[in-house]
């Protein structure tokens, strides 16, 4: 990513990205996603964002594969909601000229059910949550408030893990891990 800027984080140019599209066709990859961060609700900053997650979502779809937008909103932003409300609006407007499939991976929202709208566009292929930060019960608690979305969760799901665990600590923990994602993931 680029340096912070606005209030954004974007994507750099990624000059390879047609290689890495051939290379993930040959592999019979579904998909693939486009990180990028927000530290600040700032519309102009946060209107770019999705305009360069969307170029390169168009990108991805002229290869038949499933983009994945991911514009990750800093979980410490005072700010937080309004970041979320603007970028929701933001996706409002991009998801018109959308044809193809499409996912997003967003973080956890402040106001429960915020991105149920855009399950219900016909491109949209899934919602699915990244923790961004928050602890695995954090997590869990905040999807289950968000109805039809499923956990796409790193941090909080490796959450606890460590080299010195033994074989059996470490596999009980992804047991864990697994059962209450899942659970939650089914609201």
């Amino acid at each position: 990513m680029e340096e912070e800027a606005d209030g954004v984080r974007l994507m750099k140019d990624m000059p390879e990205l047609d290689a890495l599209l051939e290379k993930a066709l040959e592999h019979n990859i579904f998909g693939t996603k486009m990180r990028s961060v927000i530290l600040k609700a700032n519309p102009e900053a946060i209107a770019k964002i999705v305009e360069q997650q969307f170029a390169v979502a168009k990108k991805v779809c002229s290869y038949g594969l499933v983009p994945i937008i991911e514009p990750e909103v800093d979980i410490h932003i005072p700010d937080k909601a309004e970041a979320e409300e603007i970028l929701l609006a933001e996706f409002k407007k991009a998801l018109e000229k959308v044809d193809k499939p499409i996912m997003f991976k967003l973080t956890l929202p402040t106001k429960a059910n915020l991105y149920k709208e855009l399950m219900e566009n016909e491109h949209v292929v899934r919602v699915v949550a990244l923790s961004g930060g928050y602890s695995r019960e954090e997590s869990n608690r905040l999807l289950r408030q968000n109805e039809g979305v499923i956990a796409s969760f790193s941090r909080a799901f490796t959450e606890g893990l460590h080299v010195k665990q033994t074989a059996e600590e470490f596999d009980g923990m992804m047991l864990d891990s697994v059962k209450s994602i899942a659970e939650a993931s089914a609201v």
